[in-house]
């Protein structure tokens, strides 16, 4: 999660919004990516899906099997779902899509919880993994009058 957080700021020094993620597998990171948005142009450029891009190409296969993503926020709907599709195990978040959400963000209201049980998802959710670092993320994004949410 510490390298998720690192990944938001640099996503923060370079304009982005304060999204980061990390995959890993057997205490191997796979890939670290941050929110790439505004850079890529691109509205699916979530530090998730752009992570879950970077392992797949590592391993050469598009099943995450045995992985654990850490995002700095609860992952989207779009993004549970990429997670769900590429199989990996375990989902490690530290805000949740209400704390996005107060700060401007356009989030769908849908928690992860709820996309498992709807979806009869397999994966394990752990919420809240160190949080106060995470919110503190969205701080400075909300902080710096010249950072735009769209």
């Amino acid at each position: 999660m510490r390298l998720a957080i690192e990944s938001a700021r640099a996503a923060l020094d370079s304009g982005q919004s304060p999204f980061g993620a990390v995959i890993a597998r057997d205490g191997q990171v796979l890939a670290a990516s941050h929110n790439e948005v505004w850079e890529q142009v691109d509205p699916t450029a979530h530090a998730e899906v752009t992570a879950i891009r970077l392992a797949c190409k590592k391993l050469g296969k598009v099943k995450l099997d045995g992985c654990t993503i850490y995002s700095t926020t609860e992952p989207c709907p779009m993004c549970f779902s990429a997670i769900h599709w590429a199989g990996i195990e375990r989902i490690v978040y530290g805000t949740s899509i209400p704390d996005a959400v107060a700060c401007g963000f356009n989030e769908l209201t849908v928690s992860n919880a709820d996309m498992k049980r709807i979806g009869g998802a397999t994966m394990e959710i752990v919420s809240d993994f160190m949080r106060d670092e995470a919110m503190e993320l969205f701080r400075l994004f909300v902080a710096d009058p010249s950072r735009r949410l769209y």
